[in-house]
């Protein structure tokens, strides 16, 4: 399995290193439309563009792991 799921949403690009996420679901707290526990407790994406840029924003600073990160159309990271 890739350790890296990458989602584009409008200018955004949003990342999940599963390989460093251990579940905490800070994520879920800030975005719970955009992410979700798969059954070993790991982030996966639900629907992100479902939810604000604002909010997926939150849910990438929020991740005490960084294991979340939001990248700008440039390719910058911008959270965490």
């Amino acid at each position: 399995m890739e350790h890296i799921d990458e989602r584009k949403v409008g200018a955004y690009t949003l990342r999940i290193d599963r390989s460093l996420c251990v579940g905490f679901g800070d994520c879920l707290d800030a975005a719970p439309v955009a992410f979700g526990l798969d059954a070993a407790s790991i982030a996966v994406f639900r629907d992100p563009a479902a939810e604000s840029p604002d909010r997926l924003f939150a849910a990438c600073a929020a991740c005490p792991v960084d294991a979340l990160s939001m990248h700008d159309a440039a390719g910058r990271q911008i959270a965490p």
